[in-house]
């Protein structure tokens, strides 16, 4: 259950494919996801929708927030 696999994403008309990991952490469950090269996770909040979270360590440059909303909504429909 810990295989990366591939999630298809439409954005701006494009489709993308991100690398993604499922992650347990006791009785949490979410979603690593590579978003050019930028691991951002993806888990629910207290109204259950998907939220990003990057590590706070990350110095990386954040994805852009339309694309995060995208790959939420993609998340939000494949576990409807």
């Amino acid at each position: 259950m810990n295989e990366p696999f591939l999630l298809p994403v439409m954005y701006k008309g494009d489709e993308r494919a991100f690398e993604t990991n499922l992650q347990v952490l006791g009785f949490i469950h979410r979603l690593a996801v590579d978003v050019d090269g930028v691991t951002v996770f993806f888990e629910r909040d207290e109204e259950g929708a998907f939220r990003a979270i990057m590590p706070p360590e990350s110095t990386d440059k954040p994805p852009a927030i339309d694309l995060l909303r995208a790959i939420a909504e993609t998340i939000d429909e494949l576990l409807a």
